[in-house]
């Protein structure tokens, strides 16, 4: 899978929830919707790591 289009879908579905999250009304909502974005958050994260490590990379040795 491209890697664009990963880190894109994590970022839109980010936004959503965030989005989501603002609109509820009740502590259990937010809570859920935080453990989401929370999670959302560690893999974009994660993903970013691994990208950077990626481009640190000397790929000519």
């Amino acid at each position: 899978m491209d890697p664009e289009k990963i880190v894109n879908s994590l970022f839109e579905e980010l936004n959503n929830e965030l989005k989501a999250m603002a609109k509820a009304k009740t502590i259990e909502e937010k809570i859920q919707y935080s453990q989401i974005v929370n999670n959302l958050s560690e893999s974009l994260g994660v993903f970013l790591n691994v990208a950077s490590d990626m481009m640190s990379l000397d790929l000519e040795d």
